[in-house]
């Protein structure tokens, strides 16, 4: 339990906070109304008669009210939301002041699992990371529409080379043929105008945004771990950034494994007794992390066990470089023996890809000097 007496819970929304502070020696409880308004409520936790310690839920207000009450002199926590669990007889009832009560009675009782809680500049960092993965995303949705449109008119690109090979999509040779295209009525024509220039918006937005994240990796603070986890085949500079900025430092994790489960990559576990049944992975935590590393665990398929050139400009030492070499030669040994056994594709890549969080969290390690 925390040396604090009185122990504030806050109900959090966009505009409206609602206040619950407990002192457990009296029970007694005092509620307060605010806006969005940190110094207001920071003024307010300094005028309680006994030191206290606040607490909100993780959620989409994110970390700036956190930030706001420590610099205050307020000490202030994140609680995950996940792991806060209510009695059944009190999910019928929910209110702001009763949410606010809960929260300041769980911190007093030092059961609050707290959230991390970056920097400005860390949270800047990935804020631009997760923008480009938003990018991508409306990229490939933009792609399909007009793909669809195309298709419902009965046009279906099939372009082919001299040696007989389709053409890939999205290339000069594809948008000369939808340049040819003519659908015989003004308003399809404006309707294909119009998903043809949302693809090249999209395609300039998503460039864009890779130029500011490559140019993040080179920022002395992201640099030394981004070179190492770009030692790791499928970590290119782009997620190579994404990875560090999610993590913000891999030394607060005391082991491969706590990471991976951070990320959500370890499996579900069902045991009671002599019974033990583990099932698909937890997918509880950092989704984000979760995807690249699941999309670069893709590489590892038919990959060979030579250690990847240094690009120009990285700068790895020769420890943390054998290190990633070796995981590199573990992970494709691995990704083979799964598919020489006949795994499921999409199995085997979960796998490897819970491995290759565990390596990316051991060369980061090196690389800060662990």
């Amino acid at each position: 339990m925390s040396n604090a007496t009185t122990f504030v819970g806050l109900d959090v929304h966009a505009r409206p906070v609602k206040a619950c502070a407990f002192v457990p020696e009296t029970g007694e409880t005092i509620r307060k109304s605010f806006g969005y308004e940190p110094g207001e409520i920071a003024s307010w936790v300094s005028s309680l008669p006994q030191s206290a310690r606040c607490v909100y839920e993780s959620g989409v207000t994110g970390f700036h009210l956190c930030r706001e009450l420590n610099a205050m002199g307020a000490a202030c926590v994140i609680g995950a939301v996940s792991k806060m669990h209510k009695p059944a007889a009190d999910r019928g009832r929910k209110t702001d002041r009763r949410d606010a009560q809960f929260l300041a009675v769980q911190l007093a009782l030092g059961v609050v699992t707290e959230v991390h809680v970056p920097d400005a500049e860390c949270e800047g960092a990935r804020d631009l990371a997760r923008a480009l993965a938003d990018a991508r995303d409306d990229a490939v949705r933009a792609k399909q529409r007009l793909s669809k449109f195309l298709l419902r008119h009965g046009l279906v690109y099939d372009e082919r080379n001299a040696a007989g090979q389709r053409r890939n999509r999205w290339t000069g040779d594809f948008w000369a043929w939808v340049g040819r295209i003519d659908l015989g009525d003004a308003a399809a024509m404006a309707t294909l105008d119009h998903y043809c220039e949302r693809v090249r918006e999209a395609d300039a937005a998503k460039a864009a945004l890779e130029a500011k994240v490559k140019s993040l990796a080179q920022q002395p603070r992201w640099k030394p771990t981004c070179d190492a986890l770009k030692c790791l085949k499928g970590i290119d500079a782009v997620t190579a950034a994404s990875i560090a900025c999610e993590a913000d430092g891999f030394a607060r994790f005391a082991t491969a494994s706590g990471f991976a489960a951070w990320v959500g990559l370890v499996p579900s576990e069902h045991s009671s007794g002599e019974s033990r049944f583990r099932g698909g992975i937890t997918k509880a935590g950092n989704k984000h992390l979760r995807k690249l590393l699941v999309e670069a665990a893709w590489h590892y398929k038919g990959a060979s066990r030579s250690p990847k050139d240094l690009a120009k400009g990285q700068v790895v030492d020769a420890a943390t470089r054998r290190h990633a070499n070796a995981g590199v030669r573990r992970l494709v040994d691995r990704r083979r023996s799964m598919d020489d056994a006949g795994k499921q594709s999409s199995v085997a890549n979960v796998a490897v890809a819970r491995e290759l969080a565990c390596w990316c969290w051991a060369v980061g390690r090196m690389a800060e000097g662990a």
